[in-house]
């Protein structure tokens, strides 16, 4: 195989709210950390061990926007995207790394009317909200009640 890939694909808790920055261009960048659980039974204890997996999402322009207005802490979401390390300094001159995962596709799996009604959002998931988004626009899909 002579390609490459890079394809992350994550379903998780949003871990705060959407850290949004914008441009002087008039773009702008949307962060924010997204939880994703491992649980399972150990063999020595019989006891149910669960680990948490924090990532580093980053959506850019249009879909940022989408993100910040609709999603907030606790909400479930379909995140798609690639890997990006960065390289900065540390105010004392050392560099540092931050891996991030660069969102080019998500769904957003919990409804506002489910997160106001149930702020933990760990029981009966609702329908579905899809939305994709490339670089140049964006697209809703059928099943969508969105005003955008």
């Amino acid at each position: 195989m002579s390609g490459t890939l890079n394809k992350v694909m994550l379903i998780g808790h949003l871990g705060d709210e959407i850290k949004m920055h914008y441009f002087e261009g008039g773009g702008c960048i949307g962060r924010f950390p997204l939880a994703t659980n491992e649980t399972y039974t150990s063999k020595q204890t019989n006891e149910r061990i669960t680990n948490t997996e924090w990532h580093n999402i980053v959506v850019r322009n249009k879909a940022a926007e989408i993100c910040e207005k609709y999603l907030s802490k606790g909400d479930k979401v379909y995140i798609e995207g690639r890997l990006k390390t960065r390289k900065w300094q540390d105010d004392k001159g050392n560099d540092r790394y931050s891996t991030e995962i660069q969102c080019n596709d998500f769904t957003f799996l919990s409804t506002k009317k489910e997160s106001d009604s149930n702020p933990s959002n760990n029981q009966v998931e609702q329908k579905p909200v899809e939305t994709q988004e490339s670089s140049k626009e964006s697209t809703i899909g059928e099943n969508d009640d969105l005003p955008f």
